[in-house]
């Protein structure tokens, strides 16, 4: 495990390493910023003395119950949480901005027409369905190019990193889980045999045409990588009344029990890298199309003919008699008929703020994507619907089980009772300072 961390650990610094920009070296003479004297006459006569640790201690709380209690909405317009929040809608417009020029590229290269929408429809919903992994860098791609990505980023630790990279291939570039487990479980048969009795010349050996080794190892992409890392290499031995292919350890490899132990450890322990849904954060000013939605396909898991077909054999069945276990399949065939729900959220200054999820997360994904976006992510709060209801964050069902899915508008509240039962477990009172 050891391994697998520090290899996680050791790929995110170099990524933060690059984005840091050019560097220099500390001998060199670095030029120094020069102020004008009206520039430094006016910082003088503006120069105010900060207030100390404990002035700031003292008004904290005494500012937050205000805020709860003054009529006005905790979300200024002009506040710093708005402004974060348009940051964030500028970074992501300049994302859109990027891979539309890519495809108007693209079409110019292809000799195609180049269409360009300057202004789009009200309240366009999303785009699209993007991931990010952020152990390969910073890039929200579609999943096929982000998943090509990260398979691009594991062969290219093979060098460096031989046995733990295709460990991670098999775990990662596999879709059939159950194959996975079948070869995991035969490269652990091999390493233990090979632990157990070092000596055993029968298993310092695989003949390759095997049909076990066919039909469990060698169909799984990294499986021959990481016997390669074990110290296996290829040889024509004889085998029967003639030769044959074999994967074979020598002796000097097959002894070193503590390196064996270790790559199992890697095998066993090392998990897939899975593309990250992105949120797709956007942000509205206040707008009378907040309910409306222009979703794409990607979100349902059948065409749209196919959703309006059942939907009328749907109001056909409400006119039928109906058992309770045909009721439960038809929920349940309601509920996987959407992959991803959008959530728009609204906040207490009428802004809009909107995010992508997948149908199968829970509320905790809903609250621990609007705390991000808070600059007080400590202060209670709480999402309702439209009619009051309010959703708790432990709620267990999904996202599509409360009704949430394909798309829907939550409201954000202060929780005033959460606020309070802070400061009373804290001891604050209105002068911000305990009894």
């Amino acid at each position: 495990m050891a391994a697998i961390r520090n290899f996680f650990k050791k790929k995110k610094l170099d990524i933060k390493f690059k984005t840091a920009g050019a560097g220099h070296k500390l001998t060199d003479e670095q030029p120094t910023p020069q102020l004008s004297t009206h520039d430094s006459g006016a910082s003088a006569s503006r120069q105010v003395v900060p207030p100390t640790e404990a002035q700031k201690a003292a008004a904290e709380p005494e500012a937050a119950l205000a805020r709860l209690q003054a009529p006005a909405p905790a979300f200024a317009k002009g506040g710093s949480t708005a402004v974060q929040i348009r940051m964030r809608k500028e970074l992501e417009a300049e994302r859109k901005a990027h891979r539309a020029k890519e495809e108007e590229e693209k079409s110019a290269l292809s000799g195609g027409p180049t269409v360009i929408d300057k202004e789009g429809p009200p309240m366009l919903s999303v785009s699209g369905i993007y991931y990010h992994c952020p152990l390969v860098g910073h890039d929200v791609l579609p999943r096929d190019e982000m998943e090509a990505k990260i398979s691009e980023f594991l062969y290219a630790q093979s060098v460096e990193e031989p046995a733990l990279s295709a460990a991670l291939i098999i775990r990662t570039l596999n879709k059939n889980q159950q194959a996975v487990k079948t070869c995991v479980d035969t490269l652990c048969k091999y390493l233990d045999n090979i632990i157990q009795a070092p000596d055993e010349e029968k298993f310092q050996k695989i003949r390759t045409g095997n049909k076990a080794f066919q039909e469990r190892v060698k169909c799984i992409e990294g499986s021959l990588r990481f016997l390669h890392g074990m110290g296996f290499s290829e040889q024509r031995l004889p085998f029967q009344d003639g030769e044959d292919d074999f994967l074979v350890i020598s002796a000097e490899m097959a002894a070193d029990s503590g390196r064996l132990v270790q790559m199992k450890e890697v095998l066993t322990n090392s998990e897939p890298i899975i593309p990250e849904l992105d949120r797709g954060l956007q942000v509205f000013s206040p707008s009378a199309n907040v309910t409306k939605f222009e979703l794409p396909d990607t979100f349902y898991r059948f065409t749209i003919e196919k959703i309006k077909k059942e939907a009328i054999q749907r109001s056909q069945k409400k006119m039928q008699l109906r058992t309770k276990a045909m009721k439960e399949r038809d929920k349940q065939r309601e509920l996987r008929k959407y992959r991803f729900t959008l959530l728009r959220i609204r906040l207490p200054d009428e802004i809009i703020m909107q995010g992508v999820f997948h149908c199968f997360e829970k509320m905790a994904a809903v609250y621990a994507f609007v705390r991000e976006n808070l600059v007080n992510d400590w202060q209670p709060f709480r999402l309702l619907t439209g009619d009051g209801k309010t959703f708790d964050e432990e709620a267990e069902p999904s996202l599509a089980e409360l009704g949430l899915s394909p798309a829907a508008v939550l409201t954000f509240a202060w929780d005033a009772q959460g606020l309070q039962a802070v400061a009373a477990v804290k001891g604050w009172t209105r002068q911000g300072r305990a009894p």
